[in-house]
C-alpha cells in the first residue's frame, strides 16, 4: 500500500483553499503563497469539462454515478481539512473548490482504484496503484453510499475493460507533451496536447499512472501569443499563461494547441461512418487506434502521424484529407468507397509483402515512417502484382473491361500497377474508363477514378515528380548577418506587425540552411528551415509593417516566417540569397527578375489535362513568369490581359485564360496558394488612373472602354443625342467604381443599364484619366495641328504624333475614334454628327473646360480623316460598313413592326447542355415557357408525339437542382434573374403523366407527410447546419406548415406557397440521405431570402409532393388542355434572324467569354445572314 497523504487529523470541520491544484501538488511555498493568496474564484460554468481518455480520443461527458461534498484528507503536516465537490461518474472520480467550477482540482481514474475502504467514523479512503486518498463524508449512511458507488464503478470498470492493468497509461503518443511553466507557480506542470483536450499533470510519472490535475476541452479555447516565450490558453472560465523553454518550442506549442482546438471543433459524423468497418479503426500503416486523417485515393484510413509523411510523398501519390475538417470533400460516393475498399482490400494489395522488420508501429518514429511509406506506396515495395503486370496493352484492356463491373479491388490492382486512368476504350461512345464505368452506371469507379486522374504508378527505386525535380543538386548558398523575426504563423498575416513583434536574430544560410540565433555568440540556434523545404518566398511592399523592408518564407509544412531588415540593399541581397538557395537550376532566369513573389506550384496546362506537373512561378507588377517542367525558357503572362481570372472547386484551382490558352494552377498547400490568388487578383486588376494600368483586350484597349464602346454600339447608335446628354449621376459614379476595380467581371445588359449612363461613365473614364489620353507631353502639339491649313500636312502630323503615343494611348484612340465614326455615320437618328461629336470629345479628351476650340477640331479631324490617319485598309471599311448595313436593317425591321421593343437574345439547348444542341432565341415580353419550347422544336424539327411532355426547364448547376417552368410562365422575368451559374433547357418531362394520374386520383388538394429537411443557415460561421432531420409537413392552398413531429399542434415554420421556388434534386456535398430531394427557395415581400432542402424516402413520394405544389400554385392547371396547344396565333419570330446571338445572356463563363471573343473579333459574324 503506497503512503497515506497525512494522518488522521483532529481539526475544525474544513476550510476552503481555492487553487487551480490540489494542496498536494503544491511545496511548502506554493502552499503557503496559495493560503495567502487564493487565486479569483472561477466563474460558473454550465457543465464541467466531460472525462478524457487517456489516448486522446473524444468522449461524451458520462452522467455522474454519485456527486456531492465532502470533506478532503489534508497534506502532510497539516490538521485543516478541505470541503470540495467531488464527482464520481464511469470513468474517473473528481473533484472541485465548488460544484460551480469548471475545472477540477484532480482527476483519478476509475481503471487506476484497487480498492476502497472504510477507516473510522464517517471516512473512507480510495486507495490506487501508488497514491491514496482520504475523504470524510457528513454521516456514516453518505460514507456507505460513497463507498458502495466506488466499489460498483471499480468493478464495473473491471468488467468492460480490455486491459485492466493498464492503469490508465496512455494508449498512443500524444500530439504533443512535456514540460511548461505556469504563470503564479514555481515548478513546472507537465502538460499534454491529446485530440482535442489539454491536460495538466504534476510530473511525468503521475501522467504514465493517469492521475491528473485537471484538463481543458479546447472547443472553449483559444491561443493567444505573448511574447518571446509565453503564450496564453484563454477559456470563458479561465487564462493559463504558459512559459516555453525557447522560442521555437513555444511556437511548438502553439501549433499544437491551434490543431487542437480545429480538432475539437471539427465534425465527427464523416469519421464514425468510416469507422463502422473494423479494420478502419486502425492506421492503415502503423495500427495506431482512431484514425483521423484519409488518403482518398489511396483509400487508406491514416493516423496523424501518418498522414505528415502522406503529405511528403506528394498529391500524385496520395492525397490526404481530413475525417472530421475537410468536410467538403466527403461525398456520399467518397464515403461508400471507403466501406467497398477502405483499409482491409487497399492493405490486401499495398502490403501483402511486408517483412515483419520492416513493418512500423503506433510508437515508430519519423525516419522509420517515411522510409516505410516511401516504400510501400512511391515504390510498391510489398504490392501484390496483377499478372498483367509489364504489359501496358493488356492492362489498359482489362481496365476498361472492370470499371463496368463492381470490383473495385481489381480496378485497384490494374491502376497501381500501371494501368493510365485516361487510356483510350477503342469505343467512339465511351472514349476512356471514366465513361465506360458512367454507361455501366458504376458510381463507386467513377469515385474512385475521379481520385486517380493524376495518381502516378509505383515505381521500383524511383520517385514521383517531386523528386525528379531535385534530381540536380541546389546550389551552395552562403550568407550571414541580423534579421528581425516574428514568430511562425500557421495562418496568413492579417494585419501589420508593429515594431515590439519583431526580435533581432543572427542569421545564417549555409548548406541548405536559414538558421537563426539568439546572438551570434550563440552555438545553438533557436530554429532552422531547410531549404528544400520552402515553397514560396514574398518581397514585401516597404513600409507594410513596422520594419521598413520585410520578406516571407513559406515551408511545406504550412508554416508562414516573417523575416524583416531596415536596410533595403541588405534585404535584396537575402532576397536574392535564399531565392538562389531553394529555387531549382531549371529556373534560374527567374532569379534575375525583381520579383514581389516566387516559388513552385502545381499547374495543368496545354494538351495533357490529365497530371499536374510542378513549375516555378514569379511575380513581376502585373506580370507572371512561369517556368514550365516542360520548357526551357520561361514563359511571361500579361495578367491584366487575362481574358478570364476565376476559382473553381473549394478554393482549390485558380484558372488563368489568355490568347485562347488555359492555365490552371493547384493548391496543395493552402497557406501559400492562397497567398498566390491575392497576388494575383490583386496583379490582374486596375492599378492606378493612367491607361497603361488598367486592364487590357488583347489589342491593347482598357477593358473598361471596350466594354462601354460594345455596349453603345450594339444598343445606342441610334440613341438621340447620345454622349451629349448626362446620365444619372449615382449610376454613372456606381458603374464607373465597377468598371475600375474589375472590368473583367461587369457584364453590361440592355434593361440594367441604360446607354446614357454606360455614355456617362465612358466620357467620365477619359476626363478623369491621369496623364490624359494626348498625355502632357504631347497635348499642344496635337491643338497645334490644327493651324495647318494644308490639309495633307496636317494628316502627316497627326500621323506622326500618332506613333509618338504610348501603344496603350495609340491603340485606344484608335478604338475610340473608330466607335465616334461609326456614331456620326447614324447622326440621322441620333442627331450627333462629326461636328457635335467633337464639341462634346474634345475637352473630355484634352481635359480642358471647352474655351478652347482647338480641342473640338483635333477630335473633329481625327473623324473627318479617320482612314488616312489610321491607315484604316478596304477589308477593315467594308467590316464596318456591312455593320452599319446590318444595324440599320435591324432598325428598319423594328420601326416597321416585324420586331418587338425590348427583346432579348438568349442560349437555349435542347435536352443536354452540348454546343450541339444550342439554340439561340430572341424571347420578346410576352414569350412564355410553352412558346419557348415549342420554338425550339420547331427549330430543330422535332414531332411531338402523343403523350411527349416537352418542357423549358431552368437549370442551376451549382445547386445542382432544375425546376420546369410551367407552360404560363412568361420566360423573360427568369432571364433577368439567371446567374451565370444557370441555362435553359428543353427536354421531356417523363414524371408528367404520373403526376396528371395522382392528381386525377386523390381525393383532396392537399397533401400532408413526413420528410427529411435540413435549412441552409449559418451557425456559429460554420457554414450549413449539419444533417437532415425529419419534420411533419402539411401543404395545403395557402401556405406549407412545418411541425416538429406528427403529434405537434403548433407549426415552427410557415411559408406562403406563392412565395416558394421548388427544383428538383439536392447538390452532394450536403450528403442527402436519399436520391429524391428538393430544394426550395423562399423570399418574402422585403426580398429576404431562405433556402432549405427537402427529402422523400421514395420516388413515388417526391413526384406527389411535387405534383401537389405545382396544382397548389397554378390552381390545378398542371398541363395546358389540348386546345391551347394550337400555335397559330403565338409570336412568330423574324425568320432572317432565327439563329442570330448578337448578346449571349446567359451560359457559363466559358461560353459568354468564346461568344465576346468572337465578337471583338468580327462583330458582323453573327449578322452576315441579315
Amino acid at each position: 500500500m503506497g503512503e497515506k497523504e497525512g494522518a488522521e487529523p483532529k481539526a475544525p470541520r474544513s476550510l476552503r483553499i481555492n487553487s487551480l491544484f490540489s494542496e498536494d501538488e503544491l511545496s511548502e511555498e506554493q502552499e503557503e503563497a496559495a493560503l495567502g493568496s487564493p487565486s479569483p474564484i472561477l466563474p460558473p460554468a454550465p457543465t464541467g469539462p466531460s472525462p478524457i481518455a487517456m489516448d486522446g480520443s473524444s468522449l461524451a461527458a458520462p452522467a455522474p454515478l454519485r456527486e456531492g461534498w465532502l470533506d478532503k484528507n489534508p497534506p502532510q503536516g497539516s490538521y485543516i481539512y478541505q470541503r470540495r465537490w467531488v464527482k464520481l461518474d464511469a470513468e474517473h472520480l473528481r473533484y472541485f473548490d465548488s460544484e460551480k467550477d469548471a475545472y477540477s482540482k484532480r482527476f483519478i481514474p476509475v481503471s487506476s482504484i484497487s480498492r476502497i475502504t472504510s477507516v473510522g467514523d464517517q471516512k473512507f479512503e480510495v486507495i490506487t496503484h501508488n497514491r491514496n486518498f482520504v475523504f470524510r463524508a457528513e454521516s456514516d449512511a453518505d460514507r456507505n453510499e460513497w463507498i458502495r458507488s466506488l466499489q460498483q464503478a471499480v468493478e464495473e470498470q473491471r468488467r468492460t475493460s480490455m486491459s485492466p492493468s493498464s492503469r490508465g497509461a496512455p494508449t498512443e503518443l500524444p500530439d504533443r507533451s512535456g514540460f511548461l511553466e505556469l504563470r503564479g507557480f514555481k515548478h513546472k506542470l507537465f502538460v499534454v496536447v491529446a485530440g482535442d483536450r489539454v491536460l495538466l499533470y504534476k510530473n511525468a510519472e503521475d501522467y504514465r499512472l493517469g492521475i491528473g490535475i485537471t484538463y481543458i476541452e479546447m472547443n472553449v479555447g483559444n491561443v493567444k501569443e505573448l511574447d518571446r516565450r509565453g503564450f496564453d490558453l484563454t477559456t470563458p472560465y479561465r487564462t493559463f499563461s504558459f512559459a516555453a523553454d525557447s522560442e521555437q518550442d513555444k511556437e511548438e506549442w502553439m501549433e499544437a494547441m491551434e490543431q487542437s482546438i480545429a480538432e475539437a471543433l471539427s465534425n465527427s459524423e464523416v469519421a464514425e461512418r468510416i469507422w463502422a468497418l473494423e479494420p478502419n479503426r486502425s492506421c492503415a500503416d502503423c495500427g495506431s487506434p482512431n484514425p483521423d486523417w484519409a488518403s482518398i485515393n489511396l483509400c487508406v484510413v491514416i493516423c496523424k502521424r501518418c498522414a505528415g509523411e502522406h503529405r511528403g510523398l506528394g498529391p500524385s501519390i496520395s492525397k490526404v484529407r481530413s475525417l472530421k475538417m475537410d468536410r467538403k470533400v466527403w461525398t456520399e460516393e467518397l464515403i461508400q468507397l471507403f466501406h467497398h475498399i477502405g483499409n482491409a482490400v487497399a492493405n490486401q494489395f499495398w502490403a501483402a509483402n511486408v517483412p515483419p522488420s520492416e513493418s512500423i508501429s503506433p510508437s515508430s518514429g519519423s525516419q522509420d515512417r517515411r522510409r516505410f511509406l516511401r516504400a510501400k506506396y512511391r515504390e510498391g515495395k510489398y504490392r501484390r502484382y496483377h499478372p498483367l503486370f509489364g504489359n501496358q496493352e493488356e492492362l489498359d484492356r482489362a481496365l476498361c473491361a472492370a470499371v463496368t463491373t463492381a470490383d473495385l479491388a481489381e480496378t485497384q490492382a490494374l491502376l497501381f500497377c500501371g494501368a493510365a486512368a485516361s487510356c483510350p476504350s477503342g469505343d467512339p461512345q465511351c472514349p476512356t474508363p471514366m465513361a465506360l464505368a458512367q454507361r455501366s452506371g458504376q458510381r463507386l469507379q467513377m469515385e474512385f477514378l475521379l481520385h486517380n486522374r493524376g495518381s502516378e504508378p509505383p515505381r521500383l527505386g524511383g520517385g514521383g515528380s517531386e523528386e525528379r525535380l531535385y534530381s540536380v543538386p541546389l546550389p551552395s548558398v552562403t550568407h550571414h548577418g541580423f534579421l528581425y523575426k516574428t514568430p511562425s504563423m500557421a495562418k496568413p498575416i492579417g494585419e501589420r506587425k508593429g515594431p515590439e513583434e519583431f526580435s533581432r536574430r543572427w542569421c545564417t544560410l549555409q548548406d541548405g540552411l536559414l538558421s537563426y540565433y539568439e546572438s551570434e555568440r550563440s552555438a545553438a540556434p533557436n530554429g532552422e528551415l531547410r531549404a528544400q523545404e520552402m515553397v514560396c518566398l514574398v518581397h514585401n511592399a516597404p513600409h507594410t509593417h513596422g520594419i521598413e523592408n520585410t520578406f516571407e518564407v513559406y515551408m511545406e509544412s504550412e508554416r508562414l516566417y516573417l523575416f524583416g531588415l531596415e536596410n533595403p540593399d541588405s534585404a535584396r541581397e537575402w532576397l536574392k540569397s535564399i531565392a538562389k538557395s531553394f529555387v531549382h537550376p531549371c529556373a534560374e532566369e527567374l532569379l534575375a527578375l525583381d520579383f514581389e513573389r516566387i516559388g513552385r506550384l502545381h499547374y495543368k496546362g496545354g494538351l495533357n489535362l490529365e497530371h499536374t506537373k510542378e513549375g516555378w512561378f514569379a511575380l513581376v507588377g502585373s506580370m507572371l513568369h512561369v517556368c514550365f517542367q516542360d520548357s526551357e525558357r520561361q514563359e511571361p503572362l500579361q495578367l491584366r490581359k487575362l481574358q478570364e481570372l476565376s476559382i473553381q472547386g473549394d478554393n482549390e484551382v485558380l484558372v488563368l485564360v489568355e490568347r485562347r490558352r488555359t492555365l490552371y494552377i493547384q493548391g496543395e498547400r493552402k497557406l501559400d496558394f492562397l497567398g498566390w490568388v491575392q497576388a494575383i487578383q490583386k496583379a490582374a486588376g486596375s492599378s492606378g488612373d493612367t491607361l497603361s494600368e488598367q486592364q487590357l483586350t488583347e489589342s491593347d484597349v482598357p477593358l473598361l472602354v471596350d466594354r462601354c464602346i460594345d455596349y453603345i454600339t450594339q444598343c445606342g447608335l441610334t440613341s438621340e443625342g447620345i454622349y451629349r446628354k448626362s446620365g444619372q449621376n449615382s449610376k454613372t459614379t456606381s458603374l464607373l467604381e465597377m468598371l475600375r476595380r474589375d472590368a473583367r467581371s461587369v457584364r453590361l445588359k440592355e434593361g440594367e443599364h441604360h446607354v446614357d449612363d454606360v455614355a456617362n461613365t465612358l466620357k467620365r473614364f477619359f476626363r478623369d484619366l491621369g496623364d490624359g489620353l494626348f498625355t502632357r507631353r504631347w497635348g499642344q502639339d496635337w491643338m497645334r495641328a490644327t493651324a495647318l491649313e494644308d490639309e495633307e500636312l496636317k494628316i502627316t502630323e497627326y500621323r506622326r504624333l500618332l506613333g509618338m503615343l504610348p501603344t496603350v494611348n495609340r491603340a485606344t484612340l484608335k478604338a475610340l475614334i473608330n466607335h465616334l465614326f461609326r456614331v456620326q455615320r447614324f447622326s440621322g437618328e441620333n442627331q450627333m454628327n462629326t461636328h457635335n461629336l467633337a464639341i462634346v470629345f474634345g475637352p473630355t479628351l484634352f481635359q480642358m473646360d471647352g474655351k478652347d476650340y482647338k480641342a473640338g477640331r483635333v477630335v473633329e479631324d481625327l473623324i473627318s480623316h479617320y482612314v488616312k490617319i489610321f491607315n484604316v485598309n478596304d477589308q477593315e471599311m467594308k467590316k464596318q460598313q456591312d455593320e452599319i448595313t446590318a444595324i440599320m436593317k435591324m432598325r428598319e425591321a423594328a420601326s416597321s413592326g416585324t420586331q418587338q421593343a425590348g427583346d432579348f437574345i438568349c442560349t437555349v439547348y435542347l435536352e443536354e447542355k452540348k454546343t450541339e444542341a444550342e439554340q439561340h432565341v430572341k424571347i420578346p415580353a410576352t414569350m412564355t415557357a410553352e412558346e419557348l419550347t415549342f420554338e425550339i422544336l420547331d427549330r430543330r424539327k422535332v414531332v411531338m408525339k402523343e403523350k411527349d411532355y416537352w418542357s423549358c426547364y431552368e437549370v442551376n448547376e451549382r445547386e445542382e437542382a432544375e425546376r420546369p417552368l410551367h407552360y404560363s410562365e412568361k420566360v423573360l422575368p427568369i432571364l433577368h434573374c439567371l446567374g451565370t451559374e444557370s441555362y435553359l433547357v428543353v427536354k421531356k418531362q417523363m414524371a408528367m403523366e404520373n403526376m396528371l394520374i395522382y392528381l386525377a386520383s386523390r381525393g383532396g388538394d392537399c397533401k400532408h407527410g413526413l420528410m427529411k429537411f435540413r435549412e441552409d443557415r449559418n451557425l456559429l460561421g460554420l457554414g450549413l447546419s449539419t444533417g437532415f432531420h425529419d419534420r411533419y409537413f402539411i401543404l395545403s392552398h395557402h401556405c406549407l406548415r412545418l411541425y416538429r413531429d406528427v403529434r405537434s399542434h403548433k407549426p415552427e415554420k410557415e411559408w406562403p406557397v406563392q412565395n416558394l421556388r421548388v427544383y428538383l434534386g439536392i447538390k452532394k456535398k450536403l450528403r442527402p440521405p436519399t436520391c429524391w430531394g428538393f430544394t426550395v427557395f423562399y423570399e418574402n415581400e422585403k426580398h429576404e431570402k431562405q433556402q432549405w432542402y427537402l427529402c422523400c424516402d421514395t420516388q413515388a413520394d417526391l413526384r406527389e409532393w411535387f405534383a401537389t405544389f405545382l396544382h397548389v400554385q397554378h390552381g390545378g392547371a398542371l398541363w395546358p388542355s389540348e386546345g391551347s396547344k394550337v400555335r397559330t396565333s403565338r409570336w412568330q419570330q423574324d425568320s432572317r434572324l432565327g439563329n442570330i446571338s448578337l448578346i449571349p445572356l446567359r451560359g457559363n463563363e466559358s461560353e459568354m467569354r468564346n461568344s465576346v471573343a468572337a465578337l471583338a473579333t468580327d462583330p458582323l459574324t453573327l449578322l452576315h445572314n441579315v
